[in-house]
């Protein structure tokens, strides 16, 4: 399907969509990427580069321009840390890129779109995250802006597939781990900070509140395998999850990361002045196998190995000040 196919992938210079190119570019397809601010963390010889800004119109309508396939990752992010402290910096210029670039692309007449929402819409008050519970409820305080943003863009791709008949993939990442991940720890998600923490030696080893919340931590590569799966088998503008299935407690991640390491002599504290989260999310895969025959094959030590090995080698090299 994916041979000989021009196709973009916004957010290609990110976590996922360089996993993405990767994949792409190995079943022969034709790939251009948005650059904007953030270095390239992979070899880009091989793809077309567009720089600019997907909240400038224009550059929505020249990243599109004769491409068969989209697939929309780019998303300004951020931990649960900046979740809290910049609602609006989450919102508006999420909500902008998300517009623009199903409006550029329907009027390309691209073939076929990926919208890449997350797991952080579904409501503070449930456990168990299946697809049809996703709108039940607000999303959880500590993602609402985050959340209610891909909620939006979960509602105007359903919409553009209802009015115009759009062939359109949802897909719905837990929390995503690898190599190329931002290991900023003002800006970083909990693997990376975990990671750099033990690398470097920190001391004392902090981890955020109480460690008890639990999350589905899913590789990158499984979530790119997963989105290829579903632009193909799925594109009826219905949201899947894509995740493992398995849950892990924080603290149980970070003695993990401190075992892997090599650093199990540190000292840990629990910092109970910072932001938990949702304390407990655990994530039905049964859709994904079911529609799209998606299951994760990254075990969670083989991928923190991986990225432990990755950040040691090179990403030291970038992120350490």
């Amino acid at each position: 399907m994916y041979k000989n196919k021009k196709i973009l992938v916004t957010g290609g210079t990110g976590l996922i969509g360089s996993h993405l190119i990767e994949l792409l570019l190995k079943r022969g397809a034709s790939v251009r990427t948005v650059m904007h601010s953030r270095p390239a963390p992979i070899e880009l010889s091989d793809v077309e580069v567009v720089r600019g800004d997907l909240t400038v119109w224009d550059t929505c309508v020249k990243a599109v321009k004769d491409m068969d396939y989209v697939f929309h990752l780019a998303a300004f992010v951020g931990g649960v840390g900046r979740n809290i402290a910049h609602p609006a910096g989450m919102f508006t210029p999420n909500i902008l890129m998300n517009t623009q670039m199903l409006e550029a692309a329907r009027l390309e007449g691209v073939e076929r779109y990926l919208y890449t929402s997350s797991a952080c819409i579904y409501p503070g008050n449930i456990k168990f995250f299946v697809e049809e519970k996703g709108w039940d409820a607000p999303p959880e305080r500590s993602n609402a802006s985050y959340g209610w943003v891909k909620r939006m863009g979960e509602l105007q791709a359903q919409a553009y597939f209802e009015e115009y008949g759009m062939k359109i993939a949802i897909v719905r990442p837990t929390n995503a781990y690898g190599p190329r991940d931002n290991f900023d720890l003002e800006t970083s998600h909990v693997i990376p900070a975990l990671i750099r923490k033990a690398v470097e030696r920190y001391d004392p080893y902090v981890i955020w509140s109480t460690g008890e919340s639990t999350r589905d931590f899913i590789h990158a590569e499984d979530i790119a395998r997963g989105m290829l799966l579903a632009l193909e088998k799925y594109a009826v503008a219905d949201p899947v999850n894509l995740a493992t299935g398995k849950s892990i407690k924080t603290k149980d991640l970070a003695y993990l990361i401190l075992k892997l390491t090599g650093y199990e002599s540190a000292r840990v504290v629990f910092d109970q002045n910072r932001p938990i989260g949702q304390i407990e999310r655990r994530v039905s895969i049964a859709k994904a196998k079911k529609k799209i025959g998606f299951t994760a094959q990254i075990s969670l030590e083989e991928g923190l190995r991986e990225t432990i090995e990755w950040y040691r080698t090179q990403g030291v090299k970038l992120w350490k000040n």
